[in-house]
């Protein structure tokens, strides 16, 4: 009797195993052209070239152009929300960041003029070419895909990403930056922008019942499978130094909406310092997330996730790539 128990656990086992295998994820490489950019300078059609794709070896950067803080604005059909968003950001950058900030703004594959409209915003706005750049993802690869990309073609000493739809409110960099200088040289850490302070107030309570029920049931699945010391994984107002980039997202797997939780998982596995901090938020329309779909897929993301990295398919090794010729 025992040993068809004993045979039956196995087959669970390497059932449980071979799905989360099934169900993991290996990032494409990028095309050759997503290594480029362009700017506005009058000629749209002028590709430039990106710094060298920071990996897990990497050096920091020359900066010759001393570039303090990086935005990474990750962007899907955002044209009716990205205006705003850049009014509020360039106006705080410019006051306090002036000729030491850059934008990326990552198009993952939009089809309504995001590039075009960016451009057209940052010369409304005054910026010399090359301090916005966009960069467009040949194929959609999903917000975790994108933010990815454009953190490992940053120059800044810090970098943030931001959602396309100025829900944070970008004065708050201020208490971000703050714990940044509090590091040691060289020292890795993670500033994450927070909403768990406004769980009670209007712009949480006001939203609809399902949206706060998947809410909650998300953060219940994130507390067993993952994270436990940080209550807001999800806010998208998160930065980090070099040495933190350097040592999470050469070795991203996850490029959906969940990608937050890996990003903080990869911090604790590396004993990175994580450090949450309240910002003000409020509810924009216009989310590209669908609900039902959306909230399923994170949920197999999450747990694959974990899973994944406890039994070794995951390592720290740039998605099974860092022994290979081509990074």
């Amino acid at each position: 009797m025992l040993k068809y128990f004993i045979g039956f656990v196995l087959v669970v086992l390497i059932l449980a195993y071979g799905t989360i295998i099934f169900f993991s994820h290996t990032p494409r490489l990028p095309f050759p052209n997503e290594a480029k950019y362009i700017t506005n300078d009058n000629s749209s059609n002028t590709l430039y070239d990106l710094p060298p794709r920071i990996t897990s070896t990497s050096t920091p950067h020359k900066n010759e152009d001393g570039i303090v803080l990086s935005i990474v604005i990750p962007c899907y059909n955002e044209t009716k929300r990205l205006g705003k968003m850049l009014d509020e950001a360039v106006e705080y950058l410019v006051d306090n960041y002036n000729h030491k900030f850059e934008i990326l703004i990552v198009d993952d594959g939009s089809s309504d003029g995001t590039d075009k409209f960016a451009l057209k915003k940052a010369t409304e706005l005054n910026l010399k070419p090359h301090v916005l750049r966009v960069i467009q993802l040949q194929q959609n690869r999903g917000k975790g895909g994108a933010v990815t990309h454009g953190l490992l073609h940053t120059r800044g000493k810090y970098g943030l990403f931001v959602d396309a739809d100025g829900a944070t409110r970008f004065s708050d960099i201020g208490k971000l930056i703050e714990f940044m200088n509090s590091l040691k040289p060289n020292e890795p850490g993670v500033a994450i922008g927070s909403r768990a302070h406004m769980v009670n107030t209007d712009a949480v309570v006001k939203r609809s019942f399902i949206r706060n029920f998947l809410m909650y049931g998300l953060h219940t699945l994130v507390y067993i499978f993952g994270i436990r010391d940080i209550q807001d994984t999800q806010c998208g107002f998160k930065m980090f130094n070099f040495e933190s980039i350097k040592r999470i997202y050469p070795h991203m797997h996850t490029e959906r909406w969940i990608f937050d939780v890996e990003v903080l998982l990869l911090g604790e596995i590396q004993k990175i310092k994580l450090k949450e901090l309240p910002v003000n938020w409020q509810e924009i329309d216009g989310s590209k997330v669908d609900l039902a779909k959306d909230s399923i897929g994170m949920a197999i993301d999450l747990v694959v996730t974990r899973l994944a990295y406890l039994l070794g398919i995951y390592k720290l090794n740039e998605s099974g790539r860092l022994n290979k010729k081509n990074l």
